[in-house]
């Protein structure tokens, strides 16, 4: 059996003394751990550093939510919705459904204070297969999809204007997105401050091209150009109302608020998580659902129903009627957008693969640190390099239909483990305790939707669940089996080493000492604890048990 180490980390009795015999080799005291661009001052170890505030938290919530969707298919809504005035009531209720689960996510990350967001809260509750099988879905097609996706977006509105009368040739999309991705991958490698200084910037400027957008629908509104918005014309069907086609509109919204749980990703980066992981959660998701929902007010003072379903790009449309010589911000708020949606990707994606290779379910040398920098470099590559390979493909986009599924299923399945906790763990201090009504709310939305999908596209929805399941050997053979030959565990001990002198990484280092909030806060050395401390004799992990 396993048991936590202080600080979150799980690990075998081999691992930590392996840990410990890596802390003692490698140049982690004195001056040398200290001068890196994110050295913490006066402690000699090395450890991810808390530098994301409630500024830099709030910009990854907001610059993760908000991609591309809002400025090139806003449609998805409006199209299944079958009216204006419904299509706005849908975004209104997924922002609030949203909402909840945001609420849900934030007492989970101040219970289990650790980083990988739903990940590890699913295998601290559910057990090691559980939360393997989570991972593996988002190692394997999940976060390098959706970042390929998000880079060649990128690439093609960069490159839209050198061939304003065709498309961009397939290759130099490609080549472009690369460059993007290897960009953004050194910076994130180089300091986590640089990264959030991208991440606060460029979420800064996507929010003020749709303030522009919004600005641009008021002015219409007074100038009297809101037919659309009539209750008479708002609520006119252009189409038969069918529930199944609501429900996809729901479903549609849903998505479009995909990434709302990505700051419970890097929880033990935050400065003091306790207050600005709900502050940042309370702050973000109603400052998203207002600009949804007014950029699609400001989208119909301009455009009919019609033409915007006709649309390919249309914040493009929008600003090439509304803007005149300006017409130009669009399509380079669109890329700006984008660039730093991939930024936020690889931030949170690569937090996520350091925690499950410090959990033992993905190599060792991912749950590494630099030295100097203080970044996980290994996992940054791993994200990157699988992120290109996707770059490759050519069924990028059917693969994301198919996890989509799997992906909104851990959602209700994370929530549905906070209830467990409450249930197994009553006495657990929680800092922050909401009513049982919410996750009771958000899980009947989500089974509404996962019934519907199931019943709509069951092939889609049952070739997810095949990829998901091929995770299951995996997890047998690489984490439950423990007395692997020697000849392999000398490979992987060689590959290690190499990865480790290469990238000039070790292992984070346990603070035994307590930081200050933990002094001024008895509750808070309390949620540190193990949430299961097993009386078990030590020996290979059950499929049923947890590892925390």
């Amino acid at each position: 059996m396993e048991k936590k180490a202080k600080g979150g980390g799980a690990c075998t009795m081999e691992e930590k003394a392996r840990h410990r015999n890596n802390a003692e080799k490698s140049p982690t005291s004195g001056s040398e751990s200290d001068s890196g661009p994110d050295a913490g001052s006066g402690g000699g170890g090395v450890a991810l550093k808390k530098e994301i505030g409630l500024v830099s938290a709030c910009g990854i919530i907001v610059g993760n939510i908000i991609g591309s969707g809002i400025f090139v298919s806003p449609k998805g809504v409006l199209e299944n919705a079958g009216s204006v005035g419904l299509a706005l009531i849908i975004w209104i209720v997924t922002g609030l459904i949203t909402a909840v689960g945001a609420l849900c996510y934030a007492e989970l990350g101040v219970t289990i204070p650790k980083s990988g967001g739903d990940y590890s809260y699913v295998k601290d509750i559910f057990g090691g297969l559980a939360g393997f099988l989570r991972l593996w879905i988002a190692v394997l097609v999940i976060y390098p999809t959706n970042q390929a996706v998000i880079a060649l977006t990128f690439s093609n509105y960069v490159l839209q204007p050198l061939f304003p009368t065709c498309f961009p040739p397939e290759s130099g999309l490609r080549i472009l997105a690369a460059v993007c991705l290897l960009l953004l991958t050194w910076v994130n490698c180089a300091s986590v401050r640089w990264a959030t200084r991208v991440q606060d910037v460029f979420t800064a400027g996507k929010l003020l091209a749709l303030g522009l957008i919004i600005v641009m629908g008021i002015v219409q509104i007074c100038k009297g150009q809101y037919f659309w918005l009539e209750p008479k014309n708002a609520f006119e069907n252009f189409q038969k109302p069918d529930i199944g086609l609501i429900a996809l509109a729901f479903l549609q919204g849903s998505f479009a608020y995909g990434g709302w749980n990505f700051l419970n990703y890097v929880t033990e980066e935050l400065v003091d998580p306790y207050k600005n992981l709900p502050r940042a959660i309370f702050i973000s998701i109603p400052l998203v659902t207002f600009v949804y929902v007014f950029a699609n007010i400001a989208y119909v003072t301009a455009m009919s129903p019609q033409e915007l379903l006709a649309s390919n790009a249309v914040a493009v449309t929008f600003g090439e009627k509304l803007l005149g010589v300006m017409a130009w911000v669009m399509p380079i708020s669109v890329a700006l957008s984008t660039f730093g949606g991939v930024n936020g990707s690889l931030f949170t994606s690569s937090r996520l693969f350091f925690a499950g290779a410090r959990e033992g379910h993905l190599p060792s040398v991912l749950a590494m640190i630099h030295v100097k920098r203080c970044t996980p470099i290994p996992a940054l590559l791993f994200t990157c390099i699988s992120t290109l390979l996707m770059l490759v493909t050519s069924d990028i986009y059917t693969l994301i239909n198919y996890v989509g599924f799997i992906n909104y299923l851990f959602y209700g399945v994370t929530i549905a483990g906070q209830i467990v906790l409450r249930w197994k763990q009553p006495n657990l201090v929680r800092p922050i305790k909401i009513n049982l009504m919410f996750p009771v709310i958000y899980l009947l939305f989500w089974a509404f939707l996962l019934i519907f999908s199931l019943w709509s596209e069951p092939v889609v929805c049952g070739i997810g669940l095949a990829i998901m399941m091929t995770g299951v050997p995996v997890y047998f053979l690489g984490v439950y089996w423990q007395h692997k030959p020697q000849c392999f565990n000398d490979f992987i001990a060689s590959l290690t080493s190499v990865s480790q002198k290469l990238c000039v990484v070790v292992y984070p280092q346990v603070d035994e000492s307590p930081s200050k909030e933990e002094e001024s806060a008895d509750d808070v050395k309390e949620q540190r604890q193990p949430i299961y401390k097993s009386t078990a004799p030590s020996g290979p992990e059950s499929p049923d048990s947890s590892r925390p």
